[in-house]
């Protein structure tokens, strides 16, 4: 594949601002970053949460972005070599980035093994101005292991699976994540709550409407 030549591109900012874009839209963007091990429940604390967000009463703007759905189609010619991880969560980080701006909520599932590809993630946010919120699902291995729905442990211990976070390839836990959740300790309803609760708390599902300031719009 031909790279680009950066010398032949322009960016065309957009003379919409993101604070407007978020008064247009009633609501602010934002990313949500669910790490965790496999079997420790970020899919299906995912899927609740984006319930949550569009149901009643926040109505919000949300999309959930699941670590191997993304596999199938935009980084099916990945791997799982720690280059290949590595660039597996540097193009998430960018499309959850796109989602955030356009004033939705990206939540996003993956397993982003390692601290530094996190905090690639949340820099790239950072730099755009986006709120990045770090949600671990903390989930002891044994735990996972002895849940093991889909079978992937069983399969790496057996040397089947190479390069399996926790057994064969690290989990670098977070060190500073805004929420954590022991999932093997609160069910799905409660884990969603808490990471509401922190939302609620840092004003991140203030409406649109609720917002100071009138609309920005560059001329």
């Amino acid at each position: 594949m031909t790279s680009s030549n950066p010398n032949n591109l322009t960016y065309h900012p957009s003379p919409l601002t993101h604070p407007a874009r978020s008064l247009l839209c009633s609501q602010k963007g934002l990313t949500i970053w669910l790490t965790g091990l496999s079997a420790s429940g970020k899919s299906t604390i995912a899927t609740a949460l984006e319930t949550a967000l569009l149901s009643p009463p926040h109505k919000m703007h949300a999309y959930r972005l699941d670590g191997d759905n993304i596999r199938f189609g935009l980084n099916s010619d990945l791997g799982f070599s720690p280059q290949d991880r590595t660039e597996n969560i540097r193009r998430i980080a960018e499309v959850a980035a796109l989602f955030a701006d356009s004033c939705s909520v990206a939540i996003t599932s993956f397993i982003s093994p390692y601290r530094q590809d996190r905090e690639l993630a949340r820099q790239l946010h950072r730099e755009k101005g986006l709120p990045f919120v770090e949600v671990w699902i903390d989930l002891p291995l044994e735990e996972a292991e002895r849940r093991d729905p889909k079978g992937l442990y069983k399969k790496a211990r057996s040397g089947e699976i190479k390069e399996f976070t926790g057994v064969s390839a690290p989990y670098e836990s977070p060190e500073g994540a805004e929420v954590r959740v022991r999932s093997g300790e609160v069910g799905v309803k409660e884990a969603v709550i808490k990471i509401l609760g922190y939302l609620e708390g840092e004003g991140l599902l203030v409406k649109g409407e609720e917002q100071e300031g009138g609309f920005l719009v560059e001329r």
